[in-house]
């Protein structure tokens, strides 16, 4: 098995204020100054974000600065959306794309998903490839099917020195802000298979490379039984994300995975 570093992102969705956000930020900072091992991000709201850049920045905090989304054109009469200059301008390093809620909420297709990425990685930033399965294709048996349609579709025409600045976060959007979670024997068998469909996409060297996480309703209590799984490579985390110390303890316990899978 690589050794893959973990990562650990948190996404505050359409939460805090400047001021609930800029105390989260602080708090996760501190929590995490010393820590090493481990790649946390955070992903505020649109509005925050030069806030927590510049708390992250005068902390000298490692934390990497997150979007929640990205729109794939450069500039132009496309209200509302913003586009990956302009997240570089505000400090964003990574973001996510394809999350379940802009596909079963907002409607995104594949097709926008793959957009977004490739105007991502091909502008030099990282991304976080977000794919799941609902209940209703869980309980069909068709998750296999569902996250090789959005991980083959997602990935399309993004070549594999591309791939290699990617973490894909599988979320099963029936685990998501539920309370539900998926066993940790489940949550490994599908990231194996899209480890697998890695391999077969680009190469085995590539797949042993790129970092695949659990995205769905991860807490500090299950963290280490998640993250202990061979091909679990650290979480996407919602809801805990929103509270300092539950986000700090689920970022510790992946980096203690790591160490214990080294």
């Amino acid at each position: 098995m690589a050794s893959r570093k973990p990562f650990v992102g948190g996404n505050w969705k359409m939460n805090t204020n400047r001021t609930t956000g800029s105390d989260l930020a602080r708090a996760v900072s501190d929590g995490l100054m010393t820590l090493d091992g481990v790649d946390a991000a955070v992903f505020p709201p649109f509005p925050y974000l030069l806030t927590v850049r510049s708390i992250l920045r005068d902390r000298g905090s490692s934390i990497r600065l997150g979007s929640q989304d990205v729109y794939h054109q450069n500039d132009g009469a496309f209200t509302g959306e913003v586009s990956v200059a302009m997240l570089k301008d505000c400090g964003v390093q990574t973001a996510l794309v394809g999350h379940s809620e802009r596909r079963h909420v907002i409607g995104e297709k594949d097709e926008l998903i793959n957009k977004k990425l490739r105007a991502l990685l091909e502008a030099g930033m990282d991304a976080v490839l977000c794919v799941g399965e609902t209940l209703d294709e869980r309980e069909a048996g068709h998750q296999e099917i569902v996250n090789s349609r959005q991980v083959r579709t997602g990935l399309a025409e993004i070549p594999a020195p591309y791939a290699e600045r990617l973490v894909i976060a599988y979320e099963p959007v029936w685990a998501i802000g539920t309370g539900k979670t998926a066993s940790p024997q489940d949550a490994q068998e599908m990231h194996a298979a899209i480890r697998n469909l890695i391999s077969r996409l680009y190469n085995a060297d590539v797949a042993a490379r790129v970092r695949i996480i659990y995205g769905g309703s991860v807490k500090a209590d299950n963290a280490a039984e998640l993250f202990s799984q061979p091909d679990i490579d650290g979480g996407l985390i919602g809801g805990a994300s929103l509270k300092s110390a539950d986000f700090v303890a689920i970022t510790k316990a992946a980096a203690e995975a790591a160490k214990d899978k080294a």
